[in-house]
């Protein structure tokens, strides 16, 4: 890393905490929030549709206003001011949720999880290739690594806070529990909007060096001088706030119909939107996607990564009620939800090791001993929450093939993604063709196999774009809605089939990410740039 860069660095990745600490409860808030008000499975999905589809509405909203300005607004104002922005949207968010949850609208509810989102959009659009730069882009993967680490840790506890507070301790929960506690939940957002406001005061006093990428002379971005622009801003916010009132106000096949024709609509717009943007920079010769083809497929491979990511935890509590899948207690389901996320806190603490300067043995030797101590690590806070560790310690077979996957690795980016993506298509099959402890511990081990999947597909996304990389960025970041699409379509197969058959979409999604690790790795090579042959990969 660059000089003082060390200080900076552990400023900005405090905020990857809460992004992963909120998006985790998630899974709690699914499976409670479709018993509580009665949804179907792809109702209970809308949580994830307004959460990460705000991530879209931010990104797009970040762009327009770049393309108004004729300027990247981001190059323009600083991606630490950008930061800081988005956490005082995100701690709007959090006071919304406290009339919210006290209104018991399932509607108003899901409005405050979306303004949340909307400030985690900015700061991701920033803090990502901030992070990326702040030393040898070849190692930025490494750096993004250990941030996603952090991120994990708030993943982990997430489920784990969140149980509690809906339920008390597993050991202790009662029938009254479920229904009773929710208001206990305004608790939570309390904390969390007065940590973003630390985070943000933290931010504003630490000294950032400004980026190589914000001084250039970035390229002219072209106007496109008619209404449509603010035309797709204005239908995607109605479309979105109309979808969180339509969950109450129709029945479940009237709320999926509007839901799909709303999204449909909403990405038609926004797909001739950037065709006309697309042909219009072209021509004067400005920021060529067709000359940047790693950040097309990179969009792809985001859009799918965080779907699967997402649908596969969202998904897994209704799957865990079922008899031949455990039969558990809503109030049972938090150990296992933390489980998976704590699979990519193990993932990602393993992967961040290639971020600092070891020699080798001790490099092999924190390889081995990382995951089992951050399992290890899990199961106590599990049993702290009075969860058993005994019926987990057979996952530990999962964490040994995770251990087995980074040394074939070697640190390298387009080879890790095809290793990883590889055994995530497999332990997805296992899952679906088997039943009891085999099929959930397959599933489970599907948040080992996405841990390190983010850094690699964005660091590879952007590479070789220099003062073109906070664009590519936003778009990176837009496709974060593939949380908000992929778990609904997976809920929308469960009414329709079953929710154990709906976990295909699961294993189409890792077939296309091996796919895409392949084809990145060969447009890169063409371009001369490859960091898997880099021997100083670690450094």
């Amino acid at each position: 890393m660059v000089k003082s860069s060390h200080s900076s660095f552990a400023s900005i990745i405090t905020v990857f905490f809460f992004w992963g600490f909120l998006a985790a409860s998630n899974g709690i808030f699914i499976p409670f929030c479709k018993t509580h008000f009665s949804l179907s499975q792809f109702q209970s999905q809308l949580i994830d549709s307004a959460f990460f589809g705000a991530y879209f509405i931010g990104s797009l909203v970040l762009y327009m206003i770049s393309l108004q300005l004729n300027t990247d607004i981001i190059n323009k104002i600083g991606y630490k001011t950008t930061i800081i922005l988005g956490l005082i949207i995100s701690i709007v968010g959090a006071l919304v949720m406290i009339p919210a949850i006290n209104s018991g609208s399932f509607a108003f509810i899901l409005i405050a999880f979306f303004i949340i989102a909307l400030g985690f959009s900015l700061q991701q659009t920033s803090a990502n290739p901030l992070i990326l730069n702040l030393g040898n882009p070849a190692t930025g993967s490494h750096r993004l690594n250990f941030a996603g680490s952090i991120n994990s840790f708030g993943t982990t506890i997430g489920p784990i806070l969140v149980s509690v507070l809906l339920f008390g301790k597993v050991i202790a929960g009662d029938a009254d529990k479920e229904s009773a506690s929710i208001s206990s939940i305004r608790i939570l957002y309390i904390i969390l909007a007065i940590a973003f406001s630390v985070a943000a005061i933290i931010l504003y006093f630490t000294k950032i060096n400004k980026l190589t990428i914000e001084e250039e002379q970035g390229a002219s971005m072209k106007v496109l001088k008619t209404p449509l622009q603010a035309i797709c801003v204005f239908l995607g916010l109605v479309i979105i706030l109309f979808l969180c009132s339509a969950v109450n106000a129709y029945s479940s096949a009237s709320a999926s119909f509007v839901f799909l024709t709303g999204i449909t609509i909403f990405l038609i717009i926004a797909f001739i939107l950037l065709v006309l943007q697309y042909k219009t920079i072209k021509t004067q010769n400005r920021f060529e996607t067709k000359s940047y083809p790693q950040v097309i497929f990179g969009m792809a491979a985001i859009f799918i990564y965080v779907g699967v990511e997402v649908a596969i935890q969202s998904n897994l509590g209704s799957l865990l009620k079922l008899p031949q899948f455990g039969g558990l207690q809503t109030s049972q389901i938090g150990a296992y939800i933390s489980i998976y996320w704590g699979s990519l806190m193990i993932g990602r603490w393993t992967g961040s090791i290639g971020a600092f300067k070891l020699n080798k043995a001790l490099t092999i030797a924190l390889t081995i001993i990382i995951p089992f101590l951050a399992f290890a690590l899990i199961l106590f806070m599990n049993y702290l929450n009075g969860a058993s560790p005994n019926q987990f310690y057979m996952y530990a077979l999962c964490v040994l093939f995770l251990v087995g996957a980074f040394f074939l690795g070697k640190q390298k980016p387009a080879l890790t993604l095809i290793i990883f993506a590889s055994l995530g298509t497999l332990a997805m099959l296992i899952g679906l063709l088997t039943v009891g402890n085999l099929s959930v511990f397959a599933f489970l081990s599907g948040g080992l196999f996405c841990s390190i999947m983010w850094p690699c597909i964005f660091s590879l996304a952007i590479a070789g774009l220099d003062k073109y990389t906070s664009q590519a960025s936003a778009f990176l970041i837009m496709m974060i809605v593939g949380g908000a699409v992929i778990p609904p379509l997976q809920g929308y197969l469960a009414d329709s089939t079953s929710i154990h058959t709906s976990y295909s979409i699961p294993v189409i999604c890792f077939v296309f990410l091996t796919w895409y690790a392949f084809k990145a790795k060969h447009i890169l090579k063409l371009k001369g740039i490859d960091y898997d042959s880099n021997n100083d990969i670690t450094h």
